[in-house]
């Protein structure tokens, strides 16, 4: 299939949807070896993006269906990087935030939480009605 990509776009260029790229497994609550299974297969790095970018999908009530854009990583120097962004239906008006901070799901949670805030009182509640 890679001979098909004509171009990787940059992040600068184009943020991701929340969670883009990322694959979820789920199992029953109740199931010990399956969850052995599952949890042999997590990637520890994405599970703190995905959760960081999900918190910040939440704070801005957003769905798969609203303009809001999310990408958080472990940059070289081992903290956590967010950029974020929120767009009018159509297009015309955007909204971006960026943090940094401690790498762990919590403290990305918190921070994105806090953008979301950030970009709320920015853009005003009429942005918001979906």
């Amino acid at each position: 299939m890679t001979q098909h990509i004509t171009q990787i776009i940059p992040i600068e260029d184009m943020l991701p949807a929340v969670a883009q790229g990322a694959i979820g497994i789920a199992c029953r609550t109740d199931d010990e070896p399956a969850a052995k299974y599952v949890a042999a297969l997590n990637h520890e790095d994405t599970r703190v993006a995905v959760v960081t970018e999900r918190a910040f999908l939440a704070a801005l009530d957003g769905s798969c269906r609203t303009p809001i854009a999310g990408y958080c990583h472990k940059g070289e120097d081992g903290q956590l990087h967010f950029k974020g962004l929120v767009a009018s239906t159509d297009g015309k008006k955007i909204y971006e935030t960026s943090r940094t901070g401690t790498f762990n799901a919590e403290e990305g949670a918190r921070l994105v939480r806090e953008a979301g805030e950030e970009l709320k009182a920015a853009a005003g509640p009429e942005f918001f009605v979906w």
